[in-house]
């Protein structure tokens, strides 16, 4: 009767405390996500490479005007 009422005892104090673990790529809550803080990610540019989108214009302006220099046309 010991052993049982042991064994429910730890039981029942594993399920009360929770935990976070990742499930099927899902990280579900521990007890504590209601006292977490949000987090708040603004939304992003619409085009997310727009620097790298700038820096290939660039090149690409710079490279014609150097074709142009030497005489070799497009």
């Amino acid at each position: 009767m010991q052993v049982a009422l042991c064994g429910l005892g730890i039981a029942s104090a594993i399920s009360s405390t929770g935990c976070q673990i990742t499930e099927g790529g899902q990280l579900l809550p521990s007890p504590y996500y209601i006292e977490d803080d949000v987090q708040y990610f603004p939304a992003g540019p619409e085009f997310p490479l727009s620097r790298e989108a700038e820096v290939q214009e660039r090149f690409r302006a710079d490279e014609q005007a150097r074709r142009r220099q030497q005489g070799l046309g497009n």
